[in-house]
């Protein structure tokens, strides 16, 4: 079994989208649980994550198992030009976060 899960930033971008852009990015979305689509693991900065062509378009994503699931999460949508610079920009913004911010440890 596959689980697609659709950030708000991909939800949005695709509801911006003229109609028929629009419902082929959420045909090639949902094509996804069953393993179809321009598929293309993606390197360097974004290595781990895939990404979906559609047309100008771009979808990436990160596949994970849970509990027997295969989960396709995707993160972030744009035109081909910018969606690659713009996503790891967004990575190096939430890993400076991170480091900036650690998670606290519980007191005993």
């Amino acid at each position: 079994m596959t689980k697609i899960r659709v950030s708000e930033q991909v939800e949005s971008f695709v509801k911006a989208l003229a109609p028929e852009p629009r419902g082929k990015l959420r045909q090639a979305i949902k094509s996804l649980a069953d393993g179809k689509g321009d598929v293309r693991h993606l390197e360097a900065d974004l290595t781990g994550w895939s990404r979906l062509r559609v047309g100008a378009y771009r979808v990436v994503f990160k596949e994970s198992f849970e509990d027997g699931t295969r989960l396709v999460d995707c993160v972030y949508a744009s035109r081909r030009s910018v969606v690659y610079d713009m996503f790891a920009q967004i990575l190096r913004n939430e890993l400076l976060r991170e480091l900036e911010d650690p998670p606290r440890q519980p007191s005993a």
